[in-house]
């Protein structure tokens, strides 16, 4: 029988808490798997005794094996206690004026690659939340520091005046603009006609200015009062040398509407940005000085608000006196419009959102995933019964924010405190706020949190909280994993190393939890290895598996067939479907040899001081019709990456093995017999990479210099494999 553990305040009940029913069945596999890894062990010891195989080959599949059993440590530890959760926000009864307050925390970086009405939309849809809008403050961080991002916000702030209240009094459930004007689900009204035209007059005012590349004051700006601070953009202005801008577009004294702040962080070429981190951490001290509320709600440019009650979801958790004592963040999952049927990308990231984080929520909760996130403003400030003083009392998280957000001292304090040498010889980012250190700041900041004693929440209501724009094209996704590759990789060889400092400062099972994203970056080495070295062998005749009449091929077999049947179940008890599972494990290996494989390399290179890795932008803006149309049918988009030789260069080796094998079959009989079904499996997962090499012409084919170096490869390879194994 599962049990139900429910949370109530005053006998009203605001959220309960039910343990998955597969955790049992789940234990004992892990226990029969267990089982099954201390035999292949065993046997892997053995060869290396008899020397059954070549030696190089053995120690090599030895290495991939103890790099996949740590790995299944890591992800069975996410299956001892996952639990589900449901809150009940129409409970949540308070007064208006009981209601805390909430600062929203919006960060972009580019207006080319995060178009600015995607930031206006996203900005509106927040301030139109279901909440008391005079306890509403939006801070939009704009560390591209562009002319183009602050107009679209000022003419975003304006329409506000009157889609709030068209949101609020048609209970309207798409606040995003954009989204809810492309809808075609809606009957039309004479106001809505005219709020639609009130949006499509602001959106063409605000492509003229980006399509233009400069703000005209005399044309574009209506206001004296917002038109004086476009003259900071002049000829000596750029991007990554540039004053402090902290420009209140809207505030709430006045009438009763949200705030909504404009913040662009001064910038240095010589002082350190730490790229979203740093962000981040101007906007906490610029909020605690200017409203300072008690939640702070973060969030990407491009993860427009879905659910407009997101808010009292989290106050379900954040407002529960049983918890929130220790509760430091209550984490939503990132959801994605316009994926394809079978998501071929994997770009739902069903496993980390869905599934994996069910796992830490049974455990001290879920990791944070750098948006849609509300934060407890007390949990940057040490662990729950320690405070970590800030420099100056105005930065506090207790204080109460009393004065005018637009009065002289307050912007002049606000102005000091988002100034690049700021943080000299200060706690902000090691004891204080979000942690720099990593390129995945979010990953990173949730760990030390974790590591203070503070806990988190997984909230996934029926309705999405929010939804982002996911990469069309598989640039952009290798691209981006790459970066989170070398963040990782910079957490793990640090002294905040999960397996190390995790061990010290959490339970056992939640460092080996958090070590399951750590070590990422590792399954390219399994990977690599087993795409290659018995594919080589396999074409020389050389067997390095048991046939099938020795016990030990059962052993392989029932490891390989129930990893994947487990992760199968995980995805299809979450939601999702065969198809999607496999394009998800297919993507899987892609990463391994593409984004993990090349971040290693990078963060080879970061550490030897040869190279600076960056914090680049993945292009929010979809323009080429042609790469949506091959989305769209589902036909992958490589491009000119270099990311993917390896790939292309295992595709090469498994398709020769495979044609081998099969060629040679009544010869060896059944000695190759695990090789060839190994050969075959990442054919199959393969064809869309020789469909790009063989039978494609458009811009998405594999180019033919890719193409030409992976033949190379193999050919180097296989002489190579004459030496070693002839």
């Amino acid at each position: 029988m599962v049990r139900q553990r429910k949370h109530t305040v005053d006998d009203i009940t605001l959220h309960t808490c039910n343990p998955c029913r597969r955790t049992m069945p789940y234990r004992i596999y892990a226990v029969v798997h267990t089982c099954g890894i201390i035999a292949l062990m065993y046997h892997h010891v053995y060869s290396l005794l008899t020397a059954t195989t070549p030696l190089i080959i053995t120690c090599l599949l030895l290495l991939s094996d103890i790099v996949l059993t740590f790995i299944w440590a890591t992800t069975t530890s996410l299956r001892f206690n996952p639990v589900h959760r449901t809150e009940y926000p129409e409970n949540y009864s308070a007064k208006p004026e009981d209601f805390p307050k909430l600062d929203v925390f919006i960060c972009t970086a580019d207006p080319y690659k995060e178009p600015p009405m995607m930031v206006a939309n996203t900005a509106l849809s927040v301030m139109a939340y279901d909440y008391p809008s005079d306890k509403i403050s939006v801070y939009v961080s704009d560390d591209g520091g562009s002319s183009l991002t602050l107009f679209a916000l000022m003419e975003a702030a304006k329409f506000s005046k009157h889609w709030l209240p068209f949101c609020k009094n048609n209970n309207v459930q798409d606040r995003s603009p954009e989204v809810y004007f492309s809808s075609k689900s809606h009957s039309w009204t004479k106001e809505a006609e005219n709020i639609k035209t009130m949006y499509e007059t602001m959106k063409k005012r605000v492509q003229y200015v980006v399509d233009s590349g400069r703000v005209d004051t005399d044309q574009s700006i209506e206001s004296d009062q917002f038109r004086g601070v476009f003259n900071l953009w002049d000829h000596k202005f750029t991007r990554h040398d540039h004053p402090t801008i902290i420009k209140v577009l809207q505030h709430n004294e006045s009438e009763i509407m949200p705030n909504l702040i404009y913040v662009s962080r001064e910038k240095s070429r010589v002082s350190p940005h730490h790229f979203k981190a740093g962000a981040l951490n101007t906007l906490l001290r610029v909020s605690s000085v200017m409203t300072n509320s008690p939640i702070i709600l973060t969030l990407d440019c491009d993860m427009y608000s879905n659910n407009p009650t997101a808010p009292l979801h989290a106050l379900c958790y954040l407002s529960d006196p049983k918890i929130n004592f220790s509760l430091g963040f209550v984490q939503f999952p990132q959801k994605f419009k316009g994926i394809n049927k079978n998501d071929i990308y994997a770009s739902e990231l069903k496993r980390p959102f869905d599934i994996i984080t069910v796992g830490f929520d049974g455990l001290m909760g879920p990791i944070h995933v750098g948006t849609g996130c509300f934060f407890n403003r007390r949990a940057f400030y040490g662990s729950p019964t320690s405070l970590v003083l800030p420099d100056i009392d105005e930065l506090g998280p207790n204080r109460i924010a009393d004065k005018p957000i637009m009065s002289q001292d307050v912007l002049a304090l606000a102005h000091n405190v988002a100034g690049c040498n700021y943080e000299r010889n200060t706690n902000w980012g090691s004891k204080i706020g979000f942690r720099y250190g990593s390129l995945v700041e979010d990953y990173y900041t949730g760990f030390m949190l974790h590591c203070e004693g503070w806990r988190s929440v997984f909230c996934s209501p029926t309705k999405a909280a929010f939804y982002g724009d996911s990469p069309k094209c598989l640039t952009d996704v290798v691209g981006q994993q790459m970066r989170w590759t070398v963040g990782l990789l910079e957490v793990t060889f640090s002294k905040y190393n999960p397996i190390t400092y995790g061990f010290k400062s959490l339970s056992l099972l939640m460092s080996l939890a958090y070590c399951h994203y750590a070590f990422w970056p590792f399954w390219s080495i399994p990977l690599t290895v087993y795409g290659l070295l018995p594919q080589l062998a396999l074409i020389y005749g050389v067997s390095v598996f048991p046939k099938v009449s020795d016990p030990w091929f059962w052993l392989y077999i029932f490891l390989f067939f129930g990893a994947y049947a487990q992760d199968l179940s995980d995805f299809l008890l979450e939601g999702g479907t065969y198809r999607k599972w496999w394009n998800d494990q297919r993507m899987w290996m892609i990463r391994g040899l593409s984004s993990f494989f090349f971040g290693f390399i990078e963060f080879t290179l970061k550490t030897l001081n040869l190279s600076t890795p960056r914090f680049n932008v993945t292009s929010k803006a979809n323009n080429d019709d042609k790469q949506l149309k091959r989305y769209e049918q589902e036909i992958f988009d490589f491009g000119p990456s270099s990311m993917f030789l390896p790939m292309t260069f295992v595709a090469i080796v498994n398709l020769l093995a495979f044609i081998w094998g099969i060629y040679n079959l009544y010869a060896w009989e059944e000695e190759l017999t695990l090789q060839l079904m190994l050969a075959g499996f990442a054919v199959v997962n393969c064809l869309p990479i020789y469909e790009a090499m063989m039978l494609r012409k458009d811009d998405g084919a594999l180019p033919k210099r890719t193409c030409f170096l992976a033949g190379i490869l193999t050919f180097v390879l296989i002489v190579l494999g004459y030496f070693f194994l002839k």
